[in-house]
C-alpha cells in the first residue's frame, strides 16, 4: 500500500492531499510547485479547477504578481526533480493565468480565481496516511543496523529510512546535501498537525468552501461534488440530480465493496498463478538436469560406439600393416640372399678373368658361362619389383556420418501438447482433408546441406543445398542467411531458386554461420542445420580496374599498376577492410626521376585525379628517394628519413583491432605510427604517376617487429 499513499511528486507520504479533477492527488506544497503561468488568453484543454476544499489557502492577490516582462513561457523551466523524477517548478510567483498539469496522466487545469481552494481535500486519504504512520512507527528499529536491530530514534522524511543513533551519525550526517533533510522521531507523522486527528476519534462533518458556516448535507450527481443548502439556494445546482450524502456514502461504499470482491477474486486468481510459475520453475530446473544427464548418456553412447568402431577399424590397419611389412621384408630376405649369391658368383668369375692359363680356363669356361646366364635370368623383371605398395587400398569415407551428425537434433513428440495458437488454428475451422489418400498441404522441409560442396575462397564462401524429401507442394525458393561473421544477428544474403550460392565481400579471418530454408506457396518452412564457414586468415587481392583513373595502366593480372600521365593517378584495391589485422605490400619495379608515389588506403569515392592522402577520405604516406611524410586531408606530418629505390618493399599494416595504420619499408618499420582512430571501410590505394611502377604483393604475415607507441 505503500505506493498509494505517496505523493507522485516528493516521493513522501501525503501531507494535506488536495484532490485534482482527474481524481489523483497531490500535496498541497507539491501543488503550489507544480503551478506553471500560461500565456494571456491562452487555457489548457480541460476544465478550469472546481469543487469544494476545507484549506485556508492564500488567496490570489495576496500573492507577488509577474511583471509584464517576466510573462510568458519562461516559467515553463524545470530547476529540480523530485525523487520520483517528476518535473518541479520553484515556488513561483502566481499570475492570473495559472494552471496545474497532473504529474501522473499530465492533465491540466486551469486555475480560477480561487487557485488551489479551487480543489477539494481528500480528507479520507489524510486519516489513512495517519492511521497508517501509527502502525509503522510502533516499535520500529532501525533499517541499517546489521545484527540485532535496536529501536529506531529518527526518521529521514525524504529517504524515508529509520535510523538509530549511531547509524544516523555514521550513514547520515546533519551536513553536505543532507543537511536539508528533515528527520522525525518515528512516532511522529511526517503529516502531523494541528489539523490531524488520532484514529477512531468522531470528526467533523467536512465544511463547504464557499459558505464557511455550512456543512454539507447534499450530494450533487452531475458535479459529483458534495454541496451545502446554502449552494443550492444559490441556483447554481437547481437543475442538477441531487442525493442525500449518507444515502450517497452508503450507496458509493457499496458499489466499492462489490468492485473490490471482483479484484479479490482476480487477485486470488494471480496469487495461485504465481505458485504455479515458481512451481514451474523447480519443474523445470528438475527436468532440465534429468534431460540433460540423459543427453550426456545418449552422446556418450554414441561416442563409445565410435569409440568402438574406431579399435576396429585400427585392427584392420594393424593387419593390413604387418601383412605388408611381412611381404616386404620377406622379399627383402630373398632378394639379399640371391643378390649375395650373384655378387660372390661374379667375383669368383672376375678372379677367373685374371688367370694367365688358357687351358686351365677353358676347363671351366663353359660350366662358369651357364651359371651367369641362369643368375641373369633369375633376376627377371617381375623380380624387381615389390610384390606389394606402401600405399594402403582401404577407404574410410565419414561424410555421410558427419552430416548425420551435423543434422542431429531433438524430434518433436507427436503427442505434444498443442499451443494457443494451434487451438484457435484448429477452433477457427482447419479441418483435415476428406479425400482419402490427399495429404494436406505443407511448408517444405528443411534443406540439408551438402558440407562437400559448402567451401570459402579468400573472402567469398559458396554453399550448396538440397532437399531430401519432396514437400506436398512444389518449392518456390529458398531463403539463404548468414550471420555478422562475429555470432550476431542473422540477415538474408540471397532469395531465389537456386541451390548453390556465392557470398562476396565477407570480412577476412572470420567465422560465418549460414543457414537455409525453403518456402511455398504453403509457408516458410523451418531453417537447416548451421554450418560454420571460415573466410581466409590473410587479404588475397588485385587492383580494381573499375574504380581506377582512366591514366592507369593495369597488368599482370591486375597486379601490377603503371601510368601514362605525369600527373599523379590513384587506383584502389578490389578489398575492402572493416575488421581485423590486414597486411600487403608494394614492390618498386620502375623508379625514375625522383617522383613521390604515395601510399595507404582510403575510401570508396575518394578523388582519383590527385596524390593520394590531399583529400579527406585518404591516409597515406608519400615517398621519395630520401625521406617521407605522412598526408591526410592535405596536412603534411612527421618527416623521416629514408626513402625507396628500384627492388625497395613498401608495406601497409592497417590495424582495425587497435585503429592504426602504420608503414615499412623493406621489412622495416619507418616512423612511428602513421595514423589513428581510423574507423569504417578501407581499401587499398596507390598514387603513382608514369615515373613508378610497382606490383601488389599480398597474402602476407603480419610483420613482428612493430614498435610499440
Amino acid at each position: 500500500m505503500d505506493e498509494e499513499l505517496k505523493c507522485p511528486v516528493c516521493g513522501s507520504l501525503f501531507k494535506d492531499p488536495i484532490l485534482l479533477p482527474c481524481s489523483h492527488n497531490v500535496c498541497l506544497a507539491c501543488a503550489r510547485n507544480i503551478i506553471v503561468q500560461t500565456p494571456e488568453g491562452e487555457t489548457p484543454p480541460q476544465n478550469r479547477a472546481s469543487g469544494n476544499s476545507d484549506y485556508d489557502y492564500l488567496d490570489m492577490d495576496k500573492m507577488s504578481m509577474y511583471s509584464e516582462t517576466d510573462s510568458g513561457y519562461g516559467s515553463y523551466t524545470p530547476c529540480l526533480k523530485s525523487p520520483n523524477g517528476i518535473r518541479v517548478f520553484p515556488p513561483t510567483l502566481v499570475h492570473r493565468h495559472c494552471s496545474i498539469t497532473c504529474p501522473l496522466c499530465h492533465r491540466s487545469v486551469s486555475l480560477d480565481e480561487r487557485g488551489l481552494r479551487g480543489f477539494p481535500r481528500n480528507r479520507l486519504l489524510e486519516a489513512i496516511v495517519s492511521r497508517y504512520q501509527q502502525n509503522r512507527s510502533a516499535n520500529v528499529k532501525c533499517q541499517l543496523c546489521d545484527r540485532n536491530p535496536v529501536d529506531a530514534t529518527v526518521m529521514c522524511e525524504q529517504c524515508d529510512v529509520f535510523y538509530c543513533t549511531p547509524c544516523q551519525q555514521r550513514c547520515h550526517p546533519s551536513r553536505g546535501p543532507l543537511a536539508k533533510h528533515r528527520l522525525l522521531p518515528p512516532t511522529q507523522s511526517p503529516a502531523a498537525g494541528s489539523q490531524q486527528m488520532p484514529a477512531g476519534t468522531i470528526r467533523k462533518q467536512g465544511k463547504c468552501a464557499d459558505h464557511d458556516m455550512e456543512n454539507f448535507s447534499m450530494y450533487c450527481v452531475n458535479c459529483k461534488t458534495p454541496v451545502c443548502m446554502k449552494c443550492l439556494e444559490g441556483g447554481k445546482h437547481g437543475s442538477h440530480d441531487l442525493k442525500p450524502l449518507a444515502a450517497m456514502w452508503k450507496q458509493h461504499k457499496c458499489q466499492l465493496s462489490q468492485a473490490l470482491n471482483g479484484v479479490s477474486d482476480k487477485a486470488k486468481d494471480a496469487k495461485e498463478f504465481l505458485m504455479q510459475l515458481k512451481n514451474m520453475l523447480q519443474q523445470i530446473q528438475e527436468n532440465g538436469v534429468e534431460f540433460e544427464a540423459c543427453l550426456v548418456a545418449q552422446c556418450d553412447a554414441l561416442i563409445e560406439a565410435l569409440t568402438r568402431q574406431k579399435a576396429k577399424l585400427l585392427t584392420k590397419v594393424t593387419k593390413e600393416r604387418e601383412y605388408k611389412l611381412k611381404v616386404v621384408r620377406d622379399q627383402i630376405t630373398h632378394c639379399t640372399m640371391k643378390l649375395r649369391q650373384t655378387t660372390g658368383m661374379m667375383e669368383y668369375c672376375l678372379e677367373v678373368i685374371k688367370e694367365n692359363d688358357p687351358s686351365g680356363f677353358l676347363q671351366i669356361s663353359d660350366a662358369l658361362i651357364k651359371r651367369v646366364t641362369s643368375s641373369q635370368d633369375q633376376w627377371v623383371k617381375g623380380a624387381l619389383e615389390p610384390k606389394v605398395g606402401p600405399e594402403f587400398d582401404l577407404t574410410l569415407n565419414t561424410d555421410p556420418l558427419l552430416q548425420t551428425i551435423l543434422q542431429l537434433d531433438f524430434v518433436q513428440s507427436k503427442d505434444i501438447q498443442e499451443t494457443p495458437l494451434l487451438k484457435q488454428m484448429h477452433a477457427g475451422g482447419l479441418k483435415e482433408t476428406e479425400s482419402a489418400g490427399v495429404e494436406s498441404a505443407t511448408v517444405p522441409p528443411a534443406p540439408l546441406l551438402q558440407l562437400e560442396k559448402c567451401c570459402t575462397r579468400n573472402n567469398s564462401a559458396t554453399l550448396a543445398w538440397r532437399v531430401t524429401v519432396p514437400p506436398s507442394n512444389p518449392i518456390e525458393g529458398y531463403i539463404l542467411e548468414l550471420d555478422d561473421g562475429n555470432g550476431g544477428q542473422y540477415r538474408e544474403v540471397y532469395v531465389g531458386k537456386e541451390t548453390v550460392c556465392t557470398v562476396d565481400g565477407l570480412h577476412f579471418n572470420s567465422s560465418y554461420n549460414a543457414r537455409v530454408k525453403a518456402y511455398n506457396s504453403t509457408g516458410v518452412g523451418p531453417y537447416s542445420k548451421t554450418v560454420v564457414l571460415k573466410t581466409s586468415d590473410v587479404a588475397w587481392f588485385t587492383f580494381d580496374p573499375t574504380s581506377a583513373h582512366r591514366d592507369i595502366m593495369l597488368t599482370n593480372e591486375n597486379r601490377t599498376v603503371s601510368c601514362n600521365s605525369y600527373d599523379d593517378r590513384v587506383v584502389l584495391g578490389t578489398a575492402a577492410f572493416s575488421k581485423g589485422v590486414h597486411y600487403w605490400e608494394l614492390r618498386v619495379d620502375r623508379y625514375d626521376n625522383h617522383p613521390d608515389p604515395a601510399f595507404g588506403v582510403a575510401r570508396i569515392n575518394t578523388m582519383k585525379d590527385m596524390m593520394l592522402g590531399k583529400d579527406d577520405k585518404a591516409w597515406a604516406m608519400y615517398v621519395d628517394n630520401n625521406r617521407s611524410w605522412f598526408m591526410h586531408n592535405n596536412s603534411h606530418t612527421n618527416r623521416a628519413e629514408g626513402g625507396i629505390s628500384k627492388g625497395a618493399t613498401v608495406g601497409i599494416l592497417l590495424d582495425l583491432n587497435k585503429y592504426t595504420l602504420t608503414f615499412f619499408i623493406n621489412k622495416e618499420q619507418h616512423g612511428p605510427v602513421a595514423f589513428e582512430n581510423l574507423e569504417g571501410v578501407f581499401m587499398p590505394a596507390v598514387s603513382i604517376n608514369r615515373n613508378v611502377q610497382v606490383t601488389l604483393l599480398t597474402g602476407m604475415e603480419v610483420p613482428k617487429n612493430i614498435k610499440q607507441q
